[in-house]
């Protein structure tokens, strides 16, 4: 990109609704918030951000109230990323060149805080399992088998581009997020939310299509908005000016923020599960790390503090507890301080749009953090009891998508999603939240029908609760007898 970004613009508090109404940005009377800490706030009030103690973060239906869920990961890396902030506004933000009128020491936290919390609400139940049963489901029935009377092909339907095929064929969490907060949690009017520009500028960690996709890039190896929302993605790029394939700065910062949390956190929580403990821990690390400084600090500490809480002559229970969360707490501190090193280090890059890299990837503690992703990869996400849950999810999702599909297509008059069905379809469609069956039905939806039908699946089964999706499986299962 030739030129460089502008945070004047990046920063853009203007939201959809103001600039569509032809209103030039004022201050609200009678607010003292910033636009980007009502974003914060607008978000945390949301009722997606409630549903998200409901659903994994790795360990689906979990019984342990101390195990994260999502919404625990949420507010983590919400307060890392608003940490991070604080520190680049305060102390670097002569260096970044953040210019006064935009309100750096108040806003750069505040936006970093609300991405940070917002940037999972897309995701299905059951983890990423979830995500990928949506796409097997797809996949599945995307063309007609031989050895299977009854399969069916979704995509046997006009008008259905090969990005519109894509978008469900690689269903993508980030992409729902952004549909989520832009078009689904409605108002009283089309805006969603209502979010500032520079949120959902911000909020886009893959900003292409689907069809765009390139997993040789950083910002391109997913995709963070469907062809539904093409036009709201290519609008806030005019409006902070970015483009197709150029991430936010600030986004760089929440991904580092999500990084650090689950590579660490992840790892804390298997250790609560008694999957792994704190010496397993240290000797993978110590073997892995080889001669790394900063992990052997890390190590050297948190053995050291395992030493005096020993002695103490804590129970064996408590002993891998607090040592864990110890360990926990100075790796994510040193993950951090690295993290804000490589943003500062690499702004040039950044700034002109080159950087394509995760910012650990580029910073000191690199070698920590990948060392800490395999172990996890290894030693918890891999175990069986893991597994089996996934499992049980995945069936889950299956199931629902089937059932809810039946209801969806099978109505009186094809060209009319609200026209009349018969009894159980009846019951089925109506389960779907009113909020989504608005959006598909309505006049002014320009997608074509089987686009729109699909999404109503698709956005179901991403806004239910782990616990939820069990409990209406179950229900249906029941009136299917």
């Amino acid at each position: 990109m030739a030129d460089q970004l502008d945070w004047g613009r990046l920063l853009n508090s203007q939201r959809r609704k103001g600039k569509a109404a032809g209103r030039a940005y004022t201050a609200r009377l009678g607010e003292d918030r910033t636009e980007h800490e009502r974003d914060h706030d607008r978000i945390l009030f949301s009722t997606p951000v409630r549903r998200l103690q409901d659903k994994t973060q790795v360990f689906p239906l979990e019984r342990n109230d101390s195990v994260r869920t999502r919404l625990t990961h949420s507010h983590e890396v919400a307060n890392m990323a608003r940490s991070m902030g604080t520190t680049l506004a305060f102390v670097h933000g002569g260096a970044l060149g953040f210019p006064a009128e935009v309100e750096p020491l108040r806003n750069v936290p505040a936006l970093l805080e609300a991405i940070g919390l917002a940037h999972d609400l897309g995701n299905p139940p059951f983890g990423h399992q979830g995500e990928t049963a949506i796409q097997t489901w797809v996949k599945r029935h995307s063309a007609r088998r031989k050895d299977e009377p009854t399969s069916f092909d979704i995509f046997d339907a006009p008008d259905l581009s090969e990005p519109m095929r894509r978008d469900f064929l690689k269903f993508e969490g980030n992409a729902q997020a952004f549909r989520l907060l832009t078009r689904l949690q409605i108002l009283n009017d089309d805006f969603g939310l209502n979010m500032t520009y520079a949120f959902l500028a911000a909020l886009m960690k893959y900003p292409v299509p689907s069809d765009a996709v390139d997993k040789t890039s950083q910002a391109r190896k997913k995709f963070n908005f469907f062809q539904s929302e093409a036009e709201i993605a290519a609008e806030v790029w005019a409006e902070t000016g970015l483009r197709q394939g150029v991430r936010h700065p600030l986004t760089f910062v929440m991904e580092a923020c999500d990084d650090i949390a689950y590579s660490v956190v992840d790892v804390e929580d298997a250790a609560k599960k008694k999957l792994i403990n704190f010496n397993v821990l240290m000797a993978w690390l110590r073997h892995d790390a080889c001669d790394d400084e900063l992990t052997l600090d890390v190590c050297e500490r948190a053995e050291r503090s395992h030493a005096e809480f020993r002695d103490a002559g804590l129970s064996p229970g408590e002993l891998d507890d607090i040592s864990m969360q110890m360990f926990r707490v100075d790796a994510i501190g040193k993950m951090v301080r690295a993290a804000v090193g490589a943003f500062v280090a690499n702004r040039d890059a950044i700034m002109a749009g080159a950087f394509d890299r995760e910012l650990m990837a580029a910073s000191e503690a690199v070698v920590l953090w990948t060392s800490l992703k395999r172990f996890a990869k290894f030693h918890v996400y891999r175990h069986r009891s893991v597994l089996e849950v996934e499992l049980d999810g995945h069936r889950t999702v299956h199931e629902l998508m089937d059932m809810f599909w039946k209801a969806i297509v099978g109505r009186k008059d094809p060209d009319d999603l609200r026209s009349d069905r018969e009894a159980l379809p009846a019951y089925v469609y109506s389960r779907i939240s009113e909020n989504y069956r608005r959006v598909a039905e309505a006049p002014g939806n320009a997608m074509p029908l089987r686009y729109r039908e699909l999404q109503l699946v698709t956005d179901m089964i991403s806004g239910m609760t782990d616990t939820f999706a069990v409990s209406l499986r179950d229900d249906l299962r029941r009136h299917h007898g």
